[in-house]
């Protein structure tokens, strides 16, 4: 079963707002520091569910969510694959409430990576101090970080991801009347990063698919 979820690291200087899980019971992150963040509802923007979850989660209301990374959890709980999109926060207003989810607290940046944290969380929580976007997959069995890989893509074919959580969506950009090799780097209608198969390509954020080398 596909289950889609948001991750969001609300930051100030120095510091980000983690979420000690020790409340609820069966919680499967029980006793791990985690950011904050939830499940998409049925027609809900990944933005959206940013939004939402760290609102009910802290009691924050976050502004422009910079969309940072993808992440792949095949099996994360029997016969449940979680795909999620990491957010970063810079911009909010409220005060923290006292959390049904966990115990919250400011953590100095530097001290992140001391805490209980789930293993593959040491490896990607510093990729977010960095200028590209990634998407990474991080398997686990029984709880143990078995493998992991991850592709970076550069900052000049994410720059409209950061772009659009400032500005007005994105309008599809005009396509050149002579191919060049480089209209294969990215999507045609909203310029994110695209995969490539065979002579297929596929963007990963709007979905949109052609074939490659197309006049």
């Amino acid at each position: 079963m596909l289950k889609l979820a948001t991750l969001v690291y609300v930051k100030r200087p120095g510091q980000t707002l983690m979420l000690h899980r020790v409340k609820r019971q069966h919680d499967m992150h029980q006793g791990k520091w985690n950011g904050l963040g939830g499940k998409l509802e049925p027609g809900e923007t990944p933005e959206a569910c940013a939004v939402r979850e760290v609102r009910e989660e802290s009691g924050l209301t976050i502004r422009t969510p910079e969309l940072r990374g993808f992440l792949t959890f095949p099996a994360f709980r029997p016969e449940e694959d979680w795909y999620c999109f990491v957010f970063v926060a810079h911009h909010f207003t409220g005060e923290l409430i006292d959390s049904a989810e966990g115990v919250l607290a400011w953590i100095d940046d530097d001290r992140l990576l001391e805490l209980p944290l789930w293993p593959g969380d040491r490896i990607f929580l510093p990729w977010l101090d960095q200028p590209r976007f990634f998407s990474g997959k991080f398997v686990y069995i029984d709880g143990a970080l078995t493998e992991h890989d991850v592709v970076f893509y550069p900052p000049a074919a994410t720059d409209h991801l950061l772009q659009s959580t400032h500005a007005a969506p994105p309008v599809a950009r005009q396509v050149a009347p002579a191919f060049a090799p480089r209209d294969d780097d990215g999507c045609w209608l909203c310029g994110a990063p695209v995969v490539k198969h065979h002579c297929k390509i596929t963007c990963t954020v709007c979905g949109f698919r052609r074939d490659c080398s197309d006049p």
